[in-house]
């Protein structure tokens, strides 16, 4: 399929961004704020960040997302809500990423037009085919191993990973259970990236966290 002619965001730059995206989740933050965190994240190496907050209010949310916003505009990597368009659109975000059960791909799409950037999480290569026809710009897929931060997520196998690159041209993040021990597996699977979410904003020091494994995803991936 040919990429679609972008805005700001080039197809390229997305794929170069996926590199070390980071996702996040207040349930690990303690007594930090998000806003720190997210700095701590940027200025150890995360390319690309996602703001997931399922239990944040509208309001609340819109204010996380300015926040967040204004740091990733300042270290030049892009910045997208997880799910929620109206919130998207509302701050300027670079765009959203959605599951399978969060609003369809295609209308998502229509919603933010074409020069933003939109995700969306699959498990299977007809998932995949299905949002690369509806738009998307890139795909999480896992998990590679099990993670606490969704349980209800299953594990892929590895020849299922490549199944899913192989069977579209646009990008492929790998999530669930990638930390400083698992992400060497990502070599064997295809993908352009790695999405973290405990391994950095649980860690007691963010940003040496990120640092490494940002070193280990360019020893992973060859970069």
């Amino acid at each position: 399929m040919p990429a679609r002619e972008r805005g700001k965001w080039s197809a390229e730059a997305i794929r170069r961004a996926l590199k070390l995206y980071a996702v996040t989740d207040n349930a690990w933050l303690g007594e930090r704020t998000l806003t720190e965190c997210v700095e701590e994240a940027l200025a150890g190496g995360a390319t690309f960040v996602q703001l997931r907050d399922k239990h944040a209010s509208a309001e609340d949310l819109r204010a996380e997302a300015e926040e967040l916003l204004a740091l990733c505009r300042a270290a030049g990597v892009p910045f997208v809500v997880n799910d929620d368009v109206e919130c998207a659109l509302a701050v300027g975000a670079d765009g959203v990423h959605v599951g399978q059960d969060d609003m369809a791909c295609e209308r998502a799409r229509a919603l933010l037009g074409p020069d933003a950037i939109v995700g969306v999480s699959t498990q299977t290569v007809e998932q995949a085919r299905a949002a690369e026809a509806a738009g998307a710009d890139y795909l999480g897929v896992g998990g590679v191993t099990g993670t606490a931060t969704k349980p209800e997520a299953g594990v892929l196998a590895p020849e299922e990973f490549r199944a899913i690159a192989a069977a579209v041209d646009i990008p492929v993040v790998a999530i669930g259970g990638v930390n400083a021990a698992t992400m060497p597996r990502l070599s064997e699977l295809n993908v352009d990236g790695a999405a973290v979410v405990s391994a950095i904003f649980a860690a007691d020091d963010i940003e040496a966290a990120t640092c490494e494994l940002s070193r280990i995803i360019d020893e992973t991936l060859g970069i």
